[in-house]
């Protein structure tokens, strides 16, 4: 039974992986043709001419800037996201207050409001702290990482609670500081949790696309997914130049997706054994 089992799970990985790569593999294969052979080569064989051109079509249009714009956004959101959730949830566990159960009251609360019923207090409000359409993406990273942070916090409090208090007590009997805890304790235990988190929140942040569309308004501040709405208008008929800029706004997912793979197995390790 044990032996069917597992077979029937490699089966069905080996399909869901087939349904995964193989739209990838197709899209990779075209931006690498010519307006004309894209239409006339075979769609799933490297046959015919192939070239870069649609890739140098796409940064001659302004890619890289979107590319940079994005990759600032989600860098410096995510680590607003991680350090103030954790933060926030090593606080709510350690000191049961008032004032943290009102917190955790505000956290439920911004997780039943929908971000589209706010969007113009939002707006106005950035608007008076000067940050519309800033050169910095200040505005819209703020507006990213607390509309991410309620979730966020919820989910490294149930992982925070699970930290088994002989540890704290350890360290406390050593004279640690509430900082020296959370820096030499929670944070290194908390890596799995934050990896998984990283790879979630990175992959709303990188692709929000309303939030760009209204807290910017001039080109060079674009993000990526508004840039890419500018591609498909002018790309019209360019499908390998559309699949390029598709295809490269994909790979930073990706590599974060490599690059934290082993620490998000290991977290979904944990919450299996919990």
């Amino acid at each position: 039974m044990r032996r069917l089992r597992r077979s029937a799970t490699v089966a069905l990985a080996t399909v869901w992986l087939l349904i995964v790569l193989i739209p990838l593999y197709y899209m990779l294969l075209a931006t690498f043709r010519t307006e004309g052979t894209y239409l006339t080569a075979d769609p799933w064989l490297p046959t015919g001419k192939l070239t870069f051109s649609s890739y140098t079509t796409v940064f001659g249009a302004g890619l890289g800037r979107y590319f940079l714009n994005s990759l600032l956004v989600t860098v410096v959101s995510l680590a607003l996201i991680l350090v103030l959730s954790l933060g926030a949830a090593f606080r709510v566990m350690r000191r049961a207050t008032p004032a943290s159960r009102n917190f955790m009251k505000l956290v439920v609360i911004g997780l039943a409001i929908p971000f589209q019923a706010i969007i113009v207090p939002v707006y106005l409000l950035v608007i008076k702290l000067g940050l519309y359409d800033s050169p910095t993406e200040a505005g819209v990273i703020l507006v990213l990482s607390a509309t991410a942070v309620p979730i966020s916090v919820l989910i490294m409090v149930s992982f925070v609670r699970d930290i088994p208090s002989e540890l704290y007590d350890a360290m406390g009997v050593d004279g640690a500081h509430e900082w020296t805890v959370f820096w030499k304790l929670v944070w290194p235990l908390s890596r799995p949790v934050l990896s998984t988190l990283a790879i979630y929140d990175g992959l709303n942040v990188w692709n929000n696309f309303l939030v760009p569309l209204v807290l910017t308004s001039t080109p060079s501040h674009a993000l990526l997914p508004l840039g890419l709405l500018h591609f498909q208008t002018q790309f019209t008929i360019n499908v390998p130049a559309i699949m390029a800029a598709v295809w490269l706004s994909m790979l930073p997912l990706l590599v974060l997706f490599l690059v934290m793979r082993r620490q998000v197995i290991r977290g979904l390790g944990g919450i299996a054994l919990r």
